[in-house]
Order: C-alpha cells, then structure tokens, then sequence
C-alpha cells in the first residue's frame, strides 16, 4: 500500500516523502513539479504521451499543468520517492525570473540527468525529513539548495522574462473560460456537469473543452480534480473535519469514494497524510 512517510509544507508549497507500491491516476498539479528517487526500484511516470525513468541517476521534470501519471510495476519492490510541489513566489525569492516556473515550458524536458549535488541533497533532505519532522527551517534551507540545483541544471533560467509585464503577457485566457475556472476554485464541490458548466459560460460543450484546454493545458475534468485535491491536502491537514465531512464538501457522497481519490492523486491515505503532516508540529 503507498503511503506518505512524511510531509513538510511551508511558503515554499509541500514536500512529501512517498512510498509507492501503486499506481495514480492520470492528474496535475498548479506547482512546478520535481520527483526524485530516494530509494528502492527504478521507476516510472508517463508525463504527457510519453514514458519518464526515475532512477538513480535521472530526475523527472512535470510542469505545472501537465497531465502525469505514476506507472508502478506490481512486480517490483518499493520506491520511495521525494516528490517536491513548489509554489512559484517562493523561487521569485531566488531570481525574480524564476517567478515563471508555473510556465508550460519552464522545462523543456521531462527526464534529466542529475549531478552528484542533486543526489546529496536529496538524500539529505529525505534523511532530515524522516529524523527532524519538525526542523521546518532547515527543510526549507536544504530545499531552496536543491531546488536552485535543479532549475540551473534543467532550465534555460537565463533566458526567462525578467519583468511583470512580459510575464502578464503571456499569460491571457479568454473571458469565458476565465469565468468557469472561477467557478471551479470558488466551489469545487459545487462543479460536477461540464456541460452544465459549458453552457453557463455561453458555450457549446465541444467549444468549452477544446477551449478550455487551449487555455489552461488541461480538460476541465482534470482542473476540477486539481482543485478538490489543492482543498483537500488543506482541509486534511489544517482542520479537525472528518474524512467524511471533506469529501462531502468536495462533492463525494460516499466516503469511500473521497478516500480513494485521495489515494490516487496524492499517493497516500487521507489518514496517513494528516498523521505525517502534524508530526511536523510536536514539539
């Protein structure tokens, strides 16, 4: 059964420490996306149409937006992953540029080879995550170093806009899919009929999904997905409200149901999650 062994979050976005054992669904994700191998068998992820190795030697790339699925072999052992989410502000802190790393092609790849660097402070990460839960502090040093390793080694960082009007340039979406990705992160538990939805904004449903993926990079039923996970991690980990209540609200009638979905985005139980994530708070 995959698991989360541990969880750091901060302004930086999260970190987990994954054990997998299974696969997850096809999803995205609003971060710039980093996974490592820390320990176990090599692996892999499809990212878009094709095939990612994760191994000791090689890193796997997704940017924020892009549709990825992990591609566990039930036939070999563990792998234990660290799977980095970073919010795109908190890079701005280390070059304004890198304020762009939530781009559809801040990567231009989807698997790199990493540097012996790379591999040190993954390990050291991992390790101190697993023996300093609640060191936040130097959770975040030691990610800023290996995130500064990895964005010099896999990006053209230097050839990225400097100035907030050529970020904002770039960055138009039409009004009406602008109106229906309102709806979606104000209520996700409120969205289910595309077509409805469609409608709503004025569109025909073939019109609104070729749109909207134009637009954003991803179907509308992906979107909606991100969303329910982005407010489920917050409201498994920051509040008292039984699994129940947080899928109810997400628009899961079945508990079950939630729990799954869980499961299959983020790699880990609902309950194992949180348990991990509030380790960070003992003292």
């Amino acid at each position: 059964m995959s698991d989360a062994l541990r969880i750091a979050r901060g302004r930086f976005g999260r970190v987990a420490l994954l054990d997998m054992d299974r696969p997850l669904v096809r999803h995205a994700h609003p971060h710039c996306h980093v996974l490592l191998k820390v320990e176990g068998a090599d692996t892999q992820f499809q990212v878009k149409d094709g095939i990612a190795r994760l191994t000791d030697e090689s890193a796997v790339l997704i940017n924020a937006w892009e549709p990825h699925a992990y591609e566990h072999d039930l036939e070999r052992p563990k792998t234990v992953i660290l799977a980095l989410y970073i919010e795109p502000h908190w890079l701005a802190h280390f070059r304004p540029n890198w304020a762009a790393s939530n781009a559809p092609d801040f990567f231009d790849r989807s698997v790199g080879a990493i540097t012996p660097e790379i591999r040190r402070l993954t390990e050291l990460l991992a390790s101190t995550m697993i023996y300093a839960p609640q060191d936040a502090h130097v959770h975040e040093e030691l990610l800023g170093r290996l995130m500064i390793a990895v964005i010099e080694r896999f990006t053209a960082w230097r050839g990225l806009p400097n100035s907030i009007r050529s970020l904002a340039d770039g960055r138009m979406m039409d009004y009406r899919i602008q109106k229906a990705v309102r709806r979606i992160q104000e209520a996700p538990g409120e969205v289910d009929d595309m077509n409805a939805l469609a409608r709503d904004v004025g569109l025909s449903r073939a019109h609104f999904f070729r749109l909207f993926e134009n637009n954003t990079g991803v179907s509308p039923r992906v979107f909606l997905n991100v969303q329910r996970l982005e407010c489920a991690v917050q409201q498994v980990v920051e509040s008292e409200d039984t699994f129940a209540a947080i899928g109810e609200k997400l628009g899961f009638s079945v508990p079950a149901h939630f729990s799954r979905f869980f499961h299959d985005h983020a790699g880990s139980s609902p309950s194992i999650f949180r348990r991990v994530t509030r380790l960070n708070e003992r003292i």
